[in-house]
């Protein structure tokens, strides 16, 4: 394995399928704003995680 191989994704989409809970939003907005300097911070992927949440809610709430 390469040096900067973590076998962690690596930024790749892999269309998992799952869809993002309020409760893990949270969670990803709490780790960045722990660690501000973070990839999860630079790249405001928490407010997109809320954003997912938001629409997941929707979604089961019988809207779309």
């Amino acid at each position: 394995m390469g040096k900067h191989s973590s076998g962690k994704g690596g930024g790749s989409k892999s269309g998992g399928g799952q869809r993002m809970s309020p409760a893990a939003a949270s969670r990803v907005q709490s780790a960045g704003a722990k660690n501000p300097g973070s990839r999860t911070a630079e790249t405001g992927f928490a407010s997109r995680a809320q954003s997912a949440a938001a629409k997941s809610a929707g979604r089961q709430q019988g809207g779309r």
